[in-house]
């Protein structure tokens, strides 16, 4: 077992050298709503800058703990990163280039085969989901953050806004990654978390198991004890924008004790998408895509 780890993390850095020129120079707007642009990060300024709000809001706002050597760089970083799209949400009316205010970490379904997998395959059987749909093109979503003085509705809207350009541009037929609750008891997102258990389970052809070492329930309330108004209100604004959209859970959550949080996995085939969210996003997001 250990060999079999150490020859995946081997072929995962391999991997990881040889991709390069991701989040480039020339990334135009993906999505503007007001005084908020959304477009990828220009370079390596902008995606360390973006590592650097990752960092603030994760370890500074939320409790995260990682490693004591990457402290003093204060970005929250990882290997995948270098493989990722980096976008980002800038607000233009701050002063210079605008300040950014939010980022979301994008990782296409051919760069992680060649990286030896998802990020969440460490939380969640993915990689097992995407073997059944051989024939689609995912996007693993991941590392959302936002200043919390921009955590609104608006902001979440040109996120998703970016990603749907972003969608469109690689013909992005299923969207996927690992949303959180904060902290690291369940029982204190019972209402949340047995919502989405009892109303928004994938089916069998879409469901994703937590692994086994990882797995908790998260049907910790009968679906008749459970207010799916105060549910839906007591969830983070990325998962309320999540099921919005028609996303579906996976089978169970996560505890993730380095970042203080809660994980779900959250599965959005293109094709569920309500037409109204489509018309929503596609009105601006369409003519950013081109």
């Amino acid at each position: 077992m250990q060999a079999s780890t150490n020859r995946a993390q081997r072929q995962r850095n391999a991997a990881v050298s040889m991709i390069s020129g991701i989040s480039g120079s020339d990334a135009g707007p993906l999505g503007r709503i007001g005084s908020l642009e959304v477009r990828l990060a220009r370079g390596a300024r902008e995606i360390a800058a973006a590592l650097t709000l990752r960092h603030k809001v994760f370890y500074e706002e939320l409790g995260a703990t990682g490693d004591p050597a990457i402290a003093p760089a204060r970005q929250d970083k990882d290997q995948i990163d270098s493989i990722c799209d980096h976008l980002i949400v800038v607000d233009r009316s701050r002063a210079g280039d605008g300040q950014i205010v939010g980022t979301y970490r994008l990782l296409l379904h051919d760069r992680a085969h060649r990286a030896g997998g998802f990020y969440s395959d460490g939380e969640f059987e993915l990689s097992a989901l995407t073997e059944r749909h051989a024939g689609m093109r995912f996007l693993e979503l991941g590392r959302s953050c936002v200043l919390s003085q921009y955590r609104s509705k608006r902001t979440i809207e040109v996120l998703w806004q970016g990603i749907w350009a972003y969608c469109n541009q690689h013909s992005v037929d299923v969207m996927a990654g690992c949303a959180s609750f904060p902290g690291t008891v369940p029982a204190r997102h019972a209402q949340a978390l047995s919502f989405l258990a009892h109303f928004r389970r994938a089916d069998s052809g879409w469901d994703v198991r937590a692994l086994a070492s990882r797995y908790n329930a998260m049907d910790l309330m009968p679906a008749e004890a459970v207010d799916p108004k105060a549910a839906f209100m007591a969830m983070p604004p990325l998962i309320k924008g999540y099921v919005r959209l028609g996303a579906m859970t996976g089978d169970g959550c996560v505890i993730d004790r380095q970042f203080n949080t809660i994980d779900v996995m959250m599965i959005l085939p293109r094709a569920s998408i309500s037409q109204r969210y489509i018309d929503h996003f596609g009105a601006d997001a369409s003519r950013f895509a081109a």
